[in-house]
């Protein structure tokens, strides 16, 4: 299931994310908030992922009428904008020394990220959430790339090429996670089952290359595949690119 950020009415999802227009609960009805209904929203979300989430479930979460919610939230799609803000706060931020560090921290904060929210992955940013968290994320995120060489337009799709590997990394980790879960088999008890039926019907004579490469990884990661390992690879090819550009506007 895939939710679009921005789906929601424009001027009602900016008065929410910069709360300019904060409502104040009725007397003698239950304490509501913007704040609560959004952390009733990620909770569930959270939890279920976003198939849990509609209006109704958030409203028997905090033991209110769904009717209630509208007084302060106008919908499911307003909803989804102020989550995905929210989660993105964080305090105390500095950019780490150099810019290949404060990258690599970036990239390693962004993977933290998912692996806390993963129905982050099941928001499609078709535009982007226009709220106060993400804009000091994104300007904390450029300020490690600041006065290095880069141009502004370089800046921006240099930090987008990272953010990209990282949400990548981290669908691969979140559908490791999934298919241990589902299939009560870990990696290892999965390829202890396969083995000795793949050695009936794979020819190592046939496919040498593959036949080498797949077992010096399966040594290497006792599975033919690791998530963490293609995060920290992957992540490395890009900072060794992006030291080239550097270098190549230095000259």
């Amino acid at each position: 299931m895939i939710e679009h950020t921005g789906s929601g009415d424009p001027a009602r999802t900016l008065a929410l994310l910069w709360r300019t227009q904060e409502r104040v609960s009725r007397k003698g009805k239950p304490d509501l908030s913007v704040d609560r209904i959004v952390q009733a929203g990620i909770a569930l979300a959270d939890a279920d992922g976003l198939k849990a989430l509609s209006m109704r479930r958030v409203a028997e979460s905090l033991g209110v009428g769904t009717m209630s919610l509208y007084t302060y939230v106008p919908g499911k799609g307003e909803l989804i904008d102020v989550m995905v803000d929210t989660v993105q706060a964080a305090t105390g931020r500095e950019p780490a020394e150099g810019w290949r560090a404060h990258l690599a921290y970036v990239a390693r904060e962004n993977l933290a990220l998912y692996r806390r929210h993963p129905w982050l992955l099941q928001v499609a940013p078709s535009r982007t959430v226009l709220g106060p968290q993400v804009a000091a994320k994104y300007d904390f995120e450029l300020r490690g790339l600041d006065g290095v060489g880069l141009s502004d337009v370089e800046m921006d799709s240099v930090l987008e090429l990272v953010l990209g590997h990282v949400q990548n990394s981290a669908r691969g980790l979140t559908a490791a996670a999934v298919t241990e879960k589902e299939t009560g088999l870990t990696d290892q008890q999965w390829w202890d089952a396969a083995a000795p039926v793949l050695m009936t019907v794979f020819d190592p004579a046939r496919y040498p290359v593959a036949a080498r490469v797949g077992g010096a990884v399966g040594q290497a990661h006792q599975s033919a595949f690791s998530p963490e390992h293609s995060f920290e690879f992957g992540l490395e090819m890009i900072l060794d690119g992006v030291d080239r550009l550097i270098e190549s506007r230095a000259r």
